[in-house]
């Protein structure tokens, strides 16, 4: 089996175990998942097996969907506390099916990864220390927004919770899986970790700089509430340099009353922040943490499956 085939697999793998009697819970979990997206905790997961020397892809398949499925349930639970539309170019499950059926295909999908990790052994105790501090960054960005107490210190804790500690989960069981030796074990959840602190930043730029379209989701949702490494780089305020006003004007709050249609609430904000050079920091910040991954791959012997390592990025 090569990497393209074990990626069809877990897709394969996903639809089968959301086949769910429950009709509106299979439509919408397989709504989701058969949306596409860029399959990187599964691609990393697999390459990290191979960089130890794993050879059989398919003992991995199952717990690439469980990486995959968890991510995929945390997003259709973002969607629900953003109002998110979007989601991978398609409409969000809460667009189509509302907000309580979408609270419970996030929850369905959460219960499914217990099917596919239940014979891991001890690599579930590496899934679920990665879970757990996913939904703990989720709250905490959910708060520092609420509070507006955003700053740069707290974005990068946030995002090492919400992001980089499901990378660093995909690459190190993959290392685990693969029998890899401790020390290069530590190399790849290493790698993993400053990669997925590298994705999110940029994921964060680009929701500053595209549009839905582009993105694939609702666009400027991380700029409205207060949330994104563009909030975190401005100023050092208790808003980091965004006003309350300004916020409630990017979240439509303080549209003009005139209801001007085209008139975009977010552009002000964006260009504030465009101006104010976050986009720069924040990808000098990226390649701070691409350049850390990189040099964890020291430690790994040569082969194929490194060198993609060293290549990959994620779009």
């Amino acid at each position: 089996m090569d990497l393209q085939t074990a990626l069809l697999a877990v897709d394969e793998t996903m639809q089968q175990v959301v086949a769910s009697s429950v009709d509106v819970l299979r439509k919408a979990s397989r709504h989701i998942l058969s949306a596409g997206g860029k399959r990187a905790r599964p691609r990393l997961a697999f390459l990290s097996y191979q960089a130890v020397g794993g050879t059989d892809l398919s003992v991995m398949v199952p717990i690439a969907a469980a990486l995959e499925i968890v991510h995929t349930a945390t997003l259709v639970h973002d969607d629900i506390n953003d109002h998110g539309t979007l989601r991978r170019g398609r409409p969000t499950v809460n667009a189509i099916w509302g907000r309580t059926f979408a609270l419970l295909t996030g929850d369905y999908l959460f219960a499914k990864v217990y099917e596919l990790m239940a014979p891991q052994g001890d690599l579930n105790t590496v899934f679920a220390e990665a879970t757990v501090k996913l939904v703990e960054g989720e709250t905490m960005q959910a708060q520092a927004a609420k509070d507006g107490t955003l700053d740069q210190k707290l974005y990068f804790e946030i995002v090492a919770h919400k992001t980089a500690a499901l990378f660093a989960a995909a690459t190190k069981l993959g290392a685990l899986r693969g029998g890899g030796p401790e020390a290069q074990v530590q190399a790849l959840a290493d790698y993993g970790f400053n990669v997925g602190m590298a994705f999110q930043i940029i994921d964060d730029i680009l929701d500053l700089l595209a549009d839905s379209e582009q993105l694939g989701k609702t666009a400027g949702v991380d700029v409205a509430q207060g949330k994104g490494i563009a909030v975190a780089a401005q100023g050092r305020d208790g808003n980091n340099g965004v006003g309350v006003a300004t916020l409630e004007a990017a979240d439509g709050k303080g549209a003009d009353r005139k209801g001007d249609k085209h008139q975009d609430p977010l552009l002000a904000l964006r260009r504030d922040m465009l101006q104010g050079g976050a986009v720069e920091r924040g990808q000098k910040l990226a390649h701070q943490f691409v350049t850390r991954a990189l040099d964890h791959l020291k430690a790994l012997p040569h082969s194929a499956a490194v060198a993609e390592l060293r290549t990959w990025r994620g779009r």
